[in-house]
């Protein structure tokens, strides 16, 4: 019996039952996890209409009040804030102890790792309002 794990680089990455299942499964584990992305700052981005700083924090707090009820594991939800709000040096060092397989190096995609084990990893989408500001933010005065 084969079990699917996921992709790495256009291949399908599978788990196989037999003698060399453990080496197998590791091998795939690495590869997988080898193929994430570096975190980064998201590229410049502009919002359709220009937003008040208070109005940002709004839509934030908005965001990750709801975003445990689309699932996913809470502690991953509550990594991938703190790691949003933090230095990109932090925030690597916060996803990588998570456990958490970054797909896009601004964090607008990730994954649970626990997917490689049993297939209940979850995916993670992250709204770039979350990560940073946009260009057309209106300071308060």
């Amino acid at each position: 019996m084969r079990y699917w794990l996921g992709w790495s680089e256009l291949r399908p990455i599978v788990w196989s039952e037999g003698i060399n299942a453990w080496v197998e499964l590791c091998s795939a584990r690495v590869e997988l996890l080898g193929s994430t992305w570096k975190v980064r700052k998201p590229k410049p981005w502009k919002h359709p209409q220009p937003i008040t700083v208070a109005q940002l924090r709004q839509m934030r707090d908005e965001f990750w009040d709801t975003a445990p009820h689309y699932g996913g594991q809470k502690e991953i939800w509550d990594a991938l804030r703190v790691a949003s709000e933090s230095e990109v040096s932090h925030a690597q060092a916060i996803v990588e102890s998570a456990g958490i397989i970054v797909s896009n190096a601004d964090l607008t995609l990730c994954y649970d790792e626990r997917g490689l084990f049993d297939m209940s990893g979850a995916k993670y989408e992250l709204p770039k309002y979350v990560l940073s500001e946009p260009t057309n933010l209106i300071r308060d005065s």
